[in-house]
């Protein structure tokens, strides 16, 4: 957006003290707006921690397949486990220790991001969990068993459909 304006003001080769008609703004001021709007910055947000979380998904991802063999998949075994695990650290110290000191965008990038882009099996394992606080075991069993089970039958009706075309 800012590279956008940048060259808009360059074609239009106007002076700095001129006055755009549509804002209302000089234009120097138009070009130093920021970038991302407020309610663009919950997504920014979730996708600089979704990064970050790749990144440490990968790292642990390589750090297993080289030091714990390639037999099992233990990458995605350890990392579902911490994932899980960490999201109920987060989760529990933000409903229960943390007294609101931390902001929605803080909490966004925690778990939404660093942990979703680590592992969604970690929001897999909250959402199950709270079904089951809320005494909604039907319900947490058919989310349970229909994920995993819809989930493995789509992948393998997207490989076969690829196997078929190729």
């Amino acid at each position: 957006m800012l590279a956008l304006r940048m060259r808009f003001l360059k074609r239009r080769a106007v002076k700095k003290t001129q006055v755009n008609s549509t804002r209302g703004k000089p234009l120097w001021a138009i070009a130093v707006e920021p970038a991302i709007s407020v309610s663009m910055l919950p997504y920014f947000i979730v996708f600089i921690g979704a990064g970050l979380g790749g990144v440490l998904r990968h790292s642990v991802n390589l750090a297993c397949g080289r030091y714990c063999g390639l037999d099992f998949p233990w990458g995605t075994f350890i990392i579902n486990i911490t994932g899980s695990t960490l999201m109920g650290f987060v989760v529990g110290y933000f409903a229960f220790k943390s007294g609101g000191y931390w902001s929605q965008n803080a909490r966004l990038f925690l778990t939404t991001g660093i942990l979703g882009g680590y592992t969604t099996f970690s929001a897999f394992s909250l959402d199950t969990v709270l079904l089951w606080e809320r005494g909604q075991l039907g319900a947490a069993g058919l989310y349970v068993v229909g994920s995993v089970g819809i989930a493995v039958a789509g992948l393998t009706a997207g490989l076969a459909i690829v196997r078929a075309l190729t």
